[in-house]
């Protein structure tokens, strides 16, 4: 080893060192809140941690023939990048800009294509080495779900899971029982969603974008118009579907509240090798990176993405103080959209005993009201104070635990009282969730937009839908025609494509007159005057217009009050399911998968 090629070496390794101190000191900085002052901080310890592996990246890259010399390893350079992805990650978890995650899946596509860790047959049997590796396929399956990368999420999904037998079979005194879980938790991810992919759940202008209604909407204008920059969006059920900290109702809000990009980021420019054959990317990072998070490496043809903070089975008090912190960062123009999802009663899944509409109503609906009076009742309770009567808001609650029953795991509606001196934009997907109707009215300075899932799905078929795969409610909202061949009991298959094309047709026409409709009404509230001009809080209001107008057709009317979602305040008459507009079209879309006989559609 000459002595050149010795200094190199310990230069990297004073480099590694460095910036994974800088790593360690950001890797667990809460990705919302803090005030202006120590965002600022954090942005600029970001900065920080950036520039040092800016920096030991390009060092690697021009030293590679001498630290090569002195012993390193290809994983070493793998460990490198897959950190930079890592912070990538962390940075659009905190930020919502696409950006930051595309930046990560190079960065991992990179490690992966060069085969960084395979490529480590030496160290095949050293532990460390392939618990890195099995991080590093986590996190970029993570990304590439996130990003609908379909294709490469199969290819990591097979290559994951053989990796996961081999280090099973290479080290037999550790069973892998975590990485086992992971497997499972990936396979099971993947495979809710498949035959239900008609379009992207990102807002894409293509799809989304309703040409015939476009000068209605640029001409409406309410008195107040509210901006939507800022979510918070949190889930908590037994056994629901998840991958790492990712429940798929989130996964689907966060599809739903983003921007599809239009193509610009994934652009390659040229690739040329270098002299000792290694390969360098200059794909915007994976080669010489320039990581300067000033730079516009944003996609011009979309406006920026909603900040989201996804919260992971959190505690009630976690997510108090974070929707306190956003209230109290939120400009004056702003509305926060808040996303709960749980259950109204300890210990009970997502989907609580799913109904079939042929079956005995009268035995269910008594039974869903007697489950409900004792101690849960989806009416507010009256309490006496000086001889007059006062609604509660401390009787119903939403469940935010893991077992047993404690206060201290329930969401009241009151607990949000104190928020709404703020815009709020409240989604609550629980089969309690009427318990929240006592929030209108009750506001101390903003009326709150509220959406109520129905208390109960409904489907055709219930033993053929997984009552772990998802929320319908959040499923209508999110993906609405997959939601609706779900319910009816279709599985759609490739040789169907231009039925279901069809369908989007309907649906996108339907939400087209709905969307001139609404934008040229004259009774509409304040409350949804003031958001509608926001494309994605528009979008969601035309979709629980179709999913409530859908359901009252489907149900038995006798027992409405169990499966139709509410809004509060109420939107127009003009857009209620017995409307012409919003009835023709659920009549269109029934009779064109031949199924109108399925619906109610006589009886109303």
């Amino acid at each position: 080893m000459s002595e050149d090629a010795n200094l190199a070496l310990q230069t990297f390794r004073a480099l590694v060192e460095s910036a994974d101190r800088k790593f360690g000191r950001v890797r667990d900085v809460p990705a919302y809140g803090g005030g202006a002052s120590q965002q600022q901080q954090q942005h600029h310890a970001f900065q920080k941690v950036f520039k040092a592996y800016t920096r030991l990246w390009k060092y690697q890259q021009e030293n590679r023939a001498k630290l090569v010399e002195c012993g390193m390893k290809r994983w070493e350079i793998g460990e490198i990048a897959s950190r930079i992805g890592q912070l990538y990650f962390g940075q659009y978890m905190r930020s919502s800009e696409c950006r930051f995650l595309v930046e990560a899946y190079v960065f991992y596509e990179a490690i992966l294509s060069r085969r960084y860790f395979q490529g480590s047959e030496p160290n095949a049997k050293d532990l460390g080495v392939r618990s890195k590796e099995l991080r590093f396929y986590a996190r970029f399956l993570l990304v590439s779900v996130i990003l609908n990368r379909t294709e490469m999420v199969k290819h990591l999904v097979e290559r994951f899971g053989a990796l996961v037998e081999d280090c099973r079979t290479t080290f037999r005194e550790t069973n892998f029982k975590e990485w086992r879980q992971v497997v499972t938790e990936i396979n099971r991810f993947t495979k809710v969603d498949k035959g239900f992919s008609f379009r992207p759940m990102r807002y894409c202008a293509t799809f989304d974008t309703h040409r015939a209604s476009l000068p209605y909407v640029a001409r409406f204008h309410a008195k107040r118009v509210l901006k939507f920059q800022d979510a918070l969006l949190t889930s908590y059920h037994r056994n629901e579907v998840k991958f790492a900290e990712l429940t798929l109702d989130i996964y689907r809000m966060i599809q739903c509240l983003e921007w599809e990009p239009s193509g610009v980021f994934y652009q390659k420019h040229t690739v040329k090798p270098k002299e000792n054959g290694d390969i360098i990317d200059h794909s915007g990072a994976s080669g010489i990176i320039d990581m300067n998070l000033t730079a516009d490496m944003t996609d011009p043809t979309v406006p920026p993405n909603p900040r989201k903070a996804s919260l992971y089975r959190p505690s009630v008090t976690h997510v108090i103080a974070v929707l306190a912190t956003i209230c109290e960062e939120l400009p004056p123009d702003c509305v926060v959209l808040v996303y709960l999802s749980a259950s109204g009663k300890a210990g009970l899944n997502n989907v609580s005993q799913v109904e079939n509409f042929s079956g005995s109503s009268k035995y269910s609906r008594h039974k869903v009201l007697s489950q409900t009076s004792q101690g849960q009742n989806s009416e507010p309770s009256e309490t006496q104070n000086n001889g007059k009567r006062e609604l509660s808001y401390y009787d119903n609650y939403l469940w935010f635990g893991p077992k047993g029953n404690s206060g201290s795991n329930n969401l009241y509606p009151g607990d949000l009282i104190p928020f709404t001196r703020k815009p709020l934009f409240l989604i609550i997907d629980s089969d309690n969730s009427h318990a929240f109707k006592v929030l209108h009215g009750a506001e101390r300075g903003e009326t709150a937009a509220l959406f109520l899932s129905p208390l109960r799905p409904i489907f055709k078929n219930p033993s053929d839908v997984n009552s772990n795969n998802g929320s319908q409610f959040t499923f209508f909202l999110t993906a609405p025609l997959s939601a609706f061949c779900q319910m009816i009991g279709l599985s759609p298959n490739e040789s169907d494509t231009d039925v279901y094309n069809e369908a989007e047709n309907i649906i996108a026409n339907a939400l087209t007159e709905w969307e001139i409709i609404l934008c040229s009404s004259t009774t509409m509230d304040l409350v949804w005057a003031q958001v509608i001009s926001d494309p994605f809080l528009r979008r969601l209001i035309l979709r629980f217009i179709f999913c409530r107008s859908v359901i009252s057709f489907f149900c038995p009317p006798e027992e409405s009050e169990l499966y139709l979602p509410l809004c509060l305040p109420h939107l127009p008459s003009s857009v209620a399911p017995t409307s012409e507009a919003v009835r023709s079209a659920v009549v269109q879309l029934a009779m064109h998968f031949d199924v109108a006989d399925s619906f109610h559609f006589t009886e109303t």
